[in-house]
């Protein structure tokens, strides 16, 4: 007669968060949660299951109370990005408008390829309250409501129904946010009324499981067709992309590159991948790159692709590149690896690049190559020193605000910044001091993670390294939507350093607006016709009332001052200054981008901007 197996009792949102606290990850030999905790704002959907589950565990999972909905998941995403997807955090929001608020951020983590779990309120299962407060009812299809929209933005969605259910969402959930090549978020619906209904579960389910995250080795034919291209190339260069970092990679690149001669250049998530000193560093590549790197970037034969998926900002929307060059894409994710008519090399990039050096064994890169790549870096270097230079004569830039902290900063503090301006001067001009060390969002670009995301990467931060700081650039447009992080991060006493540079608008898309032609038309405050009298905000006594010490300084050298301040003090700091809305930008660098404009218009500067914008067309690669 067989021993019927042990069972436990519990709720669903009990067994989740049992569930979860049981979960570990080694991370350089010391054993970790896998999940590092939560942001939760409570409401009727979450707080009396949920919430009640969570209490219990609130030790083993610690619950950061965010703010907003949106915010808590740019928080997710930071620290995500921080642990290099080796950990995670979760999302936990009412039903209604307090989950809906999360989609921005899930689409956020989905085009970052993040993992982020978002444990959501859902309307019941019964129906028979319905329709209830904050539901949104499909006449058509009662079963579909808000927590649908997040389908397209999530890696992995299940609603769950029947308290049996989580015993294969969540392993699948979490395999889904594991795993290299589908990385991404995962949304699970929690019914009002299933969360507290219970289920005799094993107890086997709940026992301590250690998770290792997969490292797939690339197929043998792969690596030969690789090989032979490679060692055939005159030209070669390397594009390292964020894949790098996630896969832990940065000396097998860094030791590929030396042993083969190969100029590497970085893409906007692979920014940090190999010190600015060093001698194959020839910049970053694309849209907002540099003379560098486009420069070769146009002259190579071969490129190899690590761990990047090419987004338009990078490939100069396809017209970085000759015509004729050939792709080699090392990725986990095979829809990666095959863009543009790529040689594909599926794996983990670490094995990836081991195994192809291996195979060319004895090439290198001719040294009249590597030279002039080199040389190209040198003016690059040049023009990145003078951008930063201030003086009484210069406009105040984002540029020298930049210069002034990448002097006074330490080595292993973090940089987060994101959209707006400030992506392509931080991309352009911040020299690299420590592998892994700047986060510019720009896979989604979404204004508003700034100060959110670098409250995730310091909570991620503050469990690796106490005593570094977390950076944050970001400009009035940006901290107008999104602020109130400010204040969560005195409250949790995780100081951030946070630099707003005030250009009086959205100035970046002012640019391009005049760029394309345009008229000054609702960006800048000075240019919107429905504001009678434009006046600035007072950034200083807005973040103090949140809490942080705050300062406004004139110029950069002041911002030194301050910065230095910043560093020594024991919270959060806010540091203002005014920058020039059409001045001081960083003009060199940029390749060719494809942006819409209007083949038929009544303002000739629009209608020249446009023919001029169509004449270097004839660049763009069509995908062989």
């Amino acid at each position: 007669m067989t021993t019927p197996p042990s069972t436990i009792r519990l709720t669903t949102a009990q067994a989740i968060i049992r569930w979860l606290s049981n979960q570990y990850i080694l991370i350089d030999g010391q054993e970790m949660r896998l999940c590092g905790g939560g942001f939760g704002i409570f409401g009727h959907g979450n707080v009396t299951c949920l919430g009640e589950a969570l209490y219990d565990a609130r030790d083993a999972l610690p619950l950061y109370r965010g703010q907003n909905e949106q915010s808590m998941g740019f928080a997710a995403a930071g620290y995500a990005k921080q642990w290099l997807r080796q950990r995670f955090m979760f999302c936990t929001a009412s039903a209604g408008p307090g989950t809906s608020n999360l989609a921005t951020a899930a689409a956020l983590a989905h085009a970052n390829r993040l993992p982020m779990l978002m444990l959501c309120g859902d309307t019941f299962l019964t129906r028979l309250p319905d329709p209830v407060l904050q539901q949104m009812e499909n006449f058509e299809d009662p079963t579909v409501g808000v927590n649908d929209a997040f389908k397209p933005v999530s890696r992995y969605w299940d609603r769950i129904t029947h308290p049996a259910q989580v015993i294969q969402s969540l392993p699948a959930a979490l395999a889904t946010m594991l795993d290299p090549g589908d990385c991404g978020p995962a949304f699970l619906g929690l019914p009002q009324d299933v969360q507290g209904w219970t289920y005799d579960y094993p107890t086997a389910f709940f026992e301590k499981r250690i998770h290792r995250i997969r490292r797939v080795t690339p197929d043998e034919d792969e690596i030969a067709e690789a090989a032979a291209l490679l060692r055939g190339a005159k030209r070669p260069m390397i594009i390292a992309g964020g894949g790098v970092q996630y896969s832990r990679a940065v000396e097998e690149l860094t030791a590929f590159a030396t042993t083969h001669q190969i100029p590497v250049v970085e893409t906007i998530a692979g920014r940090a991948n190999l010190l600015d000193t060093d001698p194959l560093n020839i910049g970053p590549i694309g849209v907002t790159g540099s003379d560098s790197a486009n420069t070769i970037a146009e002259r190579a034969d071969v490129i190899v692709a690590v761990g990047t998926r090419l987004q338009d900002f990078t490939t100069g929307s396809w017209t970085a590149f000759a015509q004729d060059a050939r792709f080699i894409s090392l990725n986990a994710a095979r829809h990666d690896a095959g863009k543009h008519q790529s040689l594909p090399v599926v794996g983990d990039a670490k094995r990836a690049l081991t195994a192809l050096s291996a195979a060319c064994t004895g090439y290198k890169a001719p040294d009249t190559w590597v030279q002039s790549a080199q040389t190209e870096r040198e003016k690059w270097s040049a023009y990145v020193a003078e951008n930063v230079a201030h003086g009484d004569n210069k406009p105040k830039s984002y540029a020298q605000a930049i210069g002034v902290v990448n002097a006074l900063c330490h080595p292993r503090d973090r940089v987060v910044t994101a959209a707006g301006g400030l992506p392509a001067e931080v991309t352009a001009n911040w020299r690299t001091l420590s592998p892994g060390t700047v986060d510019v969002e720009f896979g989604f670009s979404c204004m508003g993670y700034e100060i959110a995301g670098g409250w995730g990467a310091k909570i991620a931060q503050s469990q690796r390294e106490a005593d570094r700081d977390t950076i944050v650039f970001v400009g009035d447009g940006s901290y107008m939507m999104l602020n109130s992080d400010i204040y969560s991060s005195v409250l949790s006493q995780k100081k951030l350093i946070i630099l707003v540079l005030d250009n009086g608008g959205f100035a970046v898309i002012n640019k391009l607006q005049n760029n394309t032609g345009n008229e000054s038309f609702n960006n800048l405050l000075s240019d919107c016709p429905t504001i009678p009298e434009a006046f600035a905000v007072d950034f200083e006594a807005h973040s103090a009332a949140m809490g942080a010490r705050a300062e406004t300084v004139e110029t950069p050298a002041e911002l030194a001052e301050a910065f230095k301040r910043a560093q020594e003090a024991d919270r959060t700091s806010v540091i203002v200054m005014k920058v020039d809305a059409y001045e001081g930008w960083t003009t060199q660098g940029h390749a060719w981008w494809e942006v819409g404009t209007p083949h038929v218009t009544t303002s000739p500067g629009v209608e020249t901007a446009h023919h001029e914008w169509e004449a270097t067309r004839s660049k763009q690669r069509r995908g062989v």
